[in-house]
């Protein structure tokens, strides 16, 4: 696949988060994160690949991740800024704070740094209300942060001094997932080779657990019928 597409290490990656789902299709939204995880924004590319592994056109996979303010189809900085508006931090003067921020920066709200660094965006509620002003930088959180500190945290950053804690823009989570519901034969059509096999072993374990259960429902069942039957035969 193309250059700005997934890599063979996250194809590969992307079969087994495929695997965790019943139909191909519902690990949309996990793929966009693997995808904006290697390139730290959407690639036409990489949503060429995730519309090819779902079996859905480009443009579902760009319509959806438009939609989501986690996703980005533009490049951003390896550090994204989301400095929250809402009411509690607007009276604890988030107003200031992202005033600051811009000048600290040199950019307006929606830009990014000359060197690729920093991006810095508004938001209009981090549900951290507790630390206000709250900031997030690539979905962690900070706070409460004044002007002093805020740029104190830039400086870190740049210095990567917070490397252990805030991975570059795009990566949601340092853990694989592993586990799920697996995928059923059907659905795994478009895999091949290696990620074909594992979703046919997949599917093979999701048949017994079916077959399992379907059993365990007949078997009640009988016993049931088997008890009626046995209560008629006594009345009469």
């Amino acid at each position: 696949m193309a250059e700005q597409g997934l890599s063979a290490e996250n194809l590969a990656k992307a079969e087994s988060i495929i695997a965790c789902y019943p139909e191909r299709r519902s690990a949309l939204i996990p793929l966009c994160h693997l995808a904006q995880a290697q390139h730290g924004y959407l690639t036409n590319e990489s949503m060429e690949d995730i519309a090819e592994l779902v079996g859905c056109s480009p443009a579902e996979v760009r319509g959806t991740a438009s939609f989501y303010d986690m996703l980005h189809t533009e490049p951003v900085g390896r550090y994204v800024f989301a400095v929250c508006t809402n009411i509690a931090c607007m009276l604890a003067g988030a107003y200031e704070v992202l005033s600051h921020a811009e000048q600290h920066l040199g950019i307006r709200v929606g830009q990014t740094t000359h060197d690729g660094l920093f991006t810095l965006e508004e938001a209009e509620c981090l549900a951290g209300c507790d630390k206000a002003v709250c900031v997030q930088v690539n979905h962690r959180f900070f706070g409460p942060i004044d002007s002093e500190a805020f740029d104190q945290l830039a400086h870190d950053l740049a210095d990567g001094g917070l490397a252990g804690t805030v991975p570059p823009h795009g990566v949601l989570s340092r853990v694989n997932r592993s586990v799920g519901m697996p995928a059923k034969a059907h659905a795994a059509k478009a895999g091949g080779g290696a990620g074909g096999a594992a979703n046919g072993g997949a599917a093979n374990s999701a048949t017994a657990l079916e077959e399992a259960a379907d059993a365990a429902a007949t078997q009640a069942a009988g016993g049931a019928t088997a008890g009626q039957g046995s209560a008629i035969g006594s009345g009469s």
